[in-house]
């Protein structure tokens, strides 16, 4: 028997992002699950570092880090009678595909489940890919999501109509 006792789902609030979350929220539902939810803000030191803009630097990743909590929050309001037990982190990092995997790492995360865009051949050879970084890293099981694509997570009507 699987037992998910906890999952993660990095998002970076793209679309891609929201599909990998609906399926963490049915699969955290389902299992019984703690649904961690993490956003790797980018670190600014490291893409804009030097002299120059060492006074600023500090306030505009507070100000990075405050509003990508603030996304999280309106993200994972839950009208459900039954809200799932959510976590969530915003954690900084110039290497997300290795901040995600750590972070699962020192959590004991069971399943991630993160979104991909599905680029073309040389988009990923240009950008790379974090999904498949995370994958390839991860030491726990990793679902790739992509969308748009074929979806297995219907909306709560269409499930009960579905089962009648």
């Amino acid at each position: 028997m699987i037992a998910l006792k906890s999952i993660l789902v990095a998002t970076d609030f793209g679309e891609a992002s929201g599909a990998a979350l609906a399926y963490g929220r049915e699969l955290a539902r389902t299992f019984g699950a703690t649904l961690h939810v993490l956003h790797v803000a980018d670190d600014v030191y490291v893409r804009l570092g030097g002299d120059a803009y060492m006074a600023v630097l500090p306030e505009l990743q507070r100000g990075l880090e405050v509003a990508a909590q603030k996304q999280l929050d309106e993200l994972l309001i839950d009208n459900d009678p039954v809200p799932l037990p959510v976590k969530t982190a915003v954690i900084t990092s110039s290497a997300t595909a290795a901040a995600i995997v750590q972070y699962a790492h020192d959590l004991d995360i069971a399943l991630i489940v993160v979104g991909t865009h599905g680029r073309g051949a040389l988009a990923h050879l240009l950008m790379g890919s974090v999904a498949e970084r995370v994958v390839r890293s991860a030491s726990c099981p990793v679902l790739t999501v992509r969308h748009p694509e074929h979806d297995f997570v219907m909306p709560d009507a269409l499930a009960t109509i579905a089962q009648a």
